[in-house]
């Protein structure tokens, strides 16, 4: 869904949504990779390329298909993630870094069933008008929001 800072750490948070159900599933990232997801997300090119542009750029040269991102485990607060390429190779990552990954690459983006029964949080109908608030902020923030100080 996004990324937003939580109030009052100031801490930034990526939101994923499952597709077929009511749970979300936040999880804590820094500032370098909010700014990265908000990017993409709102089709920022930036002048010289970011980290994962230019990892999305070493796949496309390589020929190398990401097919997908899962999201596997959290442990103690801790998420863990995985790059799963074309190959059949996976690699261990950070949720972040692959969801940034993942958005430059239109890689879908998995969460195991076990994620998120311990960390995904339910939204009842009654309160999708807190998640259209949410849906709202994400339309109005910007890259810049994110910026460390």
């Amino acid at each position: 869904m996004g990324v937003r800072v939580e109030m009052p750490s100031n801490q930034p948070i990526v939101l994923l949504r499952e597709v077929s159900g009511e749970r979300y599933l936040p999880i804590w990232i820094g500032a370098v990779e909010a700014t990265a997801i908000a990017f993409a997300q709102q089709g920022v090119v930036p002048p010289r390329p970011l980290t994962h542009d230019l990892f999305k750029d070493v796949l496309d040269a390589t020929g190398t298909e990401l097919t997908e991102v899962q999201i596997t485990d959290v442990k103690d607060g801790v998420f863990f993630a995985t790059l799963v390429f074309g190959s059949g190779e996976e690699v261990s990552a950070r949720p972040s870094d692959s969801i940034a990954l993942a958005l430059r690459t239109g890689t879908r983006i998995v969460c195991s069933e076990e994620v998120l029964d311990e960390a995904g949080l339910a939204v009842p109908a009654e309160q999708e008008d807190e998640v259209e608030k949410f849906r709202e902020f994400l339309d109005q923030v910007t890259p810049e929001d994110f910026d460390a100080h």
